[in-house]
């Protein structure tokens, strides 16, 4: 009887180990939890359409995705993302961009006649972080008028790196800054291309300073 008491006693203590070890999940989003930048005093002419954006399978996972060295990537169990990366990625392009021209995205919705709609696509190539170090998106992206009688679309290519503090919730913030260096371009692209369909992509912007701890 003591040899069956001392064998429960011990898987007792086993298993409240095993609970005080266990560590919460800590969940993550791409949405700025600050206020956006200030609307431009002029409103766009058009509304847009964010379509879905376009992530390679390597992202599209629920962990926090982080780069050791130049080979190591770990898929990070306690850190994951609130909702699925691609739709992550769209809401905060999406949120960006509307600000910044100051207009409205009407993806899934039926746009009201008489206002034309620029649609936007985007395609990230990568998004690596390096805790402590950086976090780097290579994207192409394209945009045009629905309904254009030409057809006309302006394809672009960009890279953003953002330095990125050692903590992961600075990690995620150096994303956040990245898609925002982002959206700026499309943006002032948007702006561009309003006026002329042979304007060229926009330059990318000079990009943040260094993180600063959250």
């Amino acid at each position: 009887m003591r040899r069956f008491f001392g064998i429960g006693m011990l898987a007792l203590a086993g298993g409240l180990l095993g609970c005080q070890a266990a560590a919460p999940v800590r969940f993550h989003t791409l949405a700025s939890p600050m206020a956006a930048p200030a609307s431009p005093a002029t409103s766009a002419a058009f509304l847009i359409d964010v379509l879905p954006v376009g992530i390679p399978a390597q992202l599209d996972t629920a962990q926090l995705l982080v780069r050791q060295g130049d080979s190591s990537v770990v898929a990070l169990d306690g850190e994951r993302w609130i909702g699925p990366f691609a739709d992550e990625a769209r809401g905060a392009l999406s949120a960006q961009l509307t600000q910044r021209l100051a207009t409205t995205d009407v993806a899934g919705l039926a746009p009201p006649e008489g206002k034309p709609v620029l649609r936007i696509k985007v395609q990230i190539r990568r998004f690596d972080a390096w805790p402590g170090q950086q976090v780097r998106l290579d994207a192409d992206w394209s945009l045009g008028f629905a309904h254009d009688p030409n057809g006309a679309r302006l394809v672009c290519s960009t890279r953003h790196a953002v330095p990125a503090g050692p903590d992961y919730p600075q990690v995620v913030q150096a994303q956040r800054h990245a898609l925002a260096d982002l959206a700026a371009q499309i943006a002032d692209s948007a702006r561009q291309w309003e006026i002329s369909r042979a304007a060229p992509c926009a330059r990318p912007g000079p990009g943040p300073g260094p993180q600063q701890p959250s």
